[in-house]
């Protein structure tokens, strides 16, 4: 069970959500998508896509144990699971790179013939893929009540108008940061990543290897 809402918990699962979403990382993308749309049709993809995650992140929240539960998947594998994900995910930000498990580059080359790039590729897997639902899922089985789960809510939310501020924000701050700015952005956000993916996997084997206690 979650603790209050006041409490340290609820700001180390905003900083796995944020470090899991990586919008600073997005924001090279995210320029290269939009290169050549007008700063009015930036400023809706960004709302749009911002929008896009924070549904896909309250469904995995609401329907992600239920998933589980039905492909008979316990919560303590797949802890493991999304623990080994998310430190592929960590290891790539620590190279400054975008992990395939988000994006691929035959992704991003066809995305840009695409008309509309809010949804795919820019919500999903870029920035609310495979490693951020299992992370909100993860959560999401703490929730034991409904404070918990509003506050996790809550943070989810809070979470889509940070990635709506930096994907808005994009073309300014990818001018002011550099290349190297964000990468340094991108490397802090993934060492932090892996620590939570560490803590994932080591709570899951936990409970599936007792013994190793």
């Amino acid at each position: 069970m979650l603790p209050d809402i006041s409490g340290s918990e609820y700001i180390k699962i905003f900083t796995g959500i944020i470090s899991v979403l990586n919008p600073i990382g997005a924001i090279p993308v995210f320029v290269g998508l939009t290169s050549d749309r007008s700063d009015r049709e930036r400023a809706s993809i960004a709302r749009f896509t911002a929008l896009s995650v924070t549904i896909i992140l309250l469904v995995a929240a609401i329907s992600g144990q239920a998933i589980l539960h039905f492909f008979g998947i316990s919560i303590a594998s797949f802890r493991v699971g999304g623990g080994i994900l998310i430190l592929l995910m960590a290891i790539s930000m620590l190279h400054a790179k975008v992990s395939h498990a988000k994006h691929t580059p035959d992704e991003f080359r066809e995305a840009g013939d695409a008309d509309s790039i809010a949804v795919v590729p820019l919500a999903i897997p870029l920035l609310a893929g495979p490693g951020a639902i299992s992370t909100v899922i993860v959560y999401s089985h703490q929730a034991e009540n409904l404070i918990n789960m509003s506050a996790l809510f809550a943070v989810i939310i809070v979470a889509g108008v940070i990635v709506y501020t930096a994907l808005r924000m994009a073309v300014p701050l990818s001018k002011k940061l550099g290349t190297t700015g964000i990468n340094i952005a991108v490397r802090l956000l993934g060492l932090l990543l892996a620590a939570i993916a560490v803590e994932f996997m080591a709570a899951g084997l936990r409970v599936l290897f007792p013994g190793l206690m």
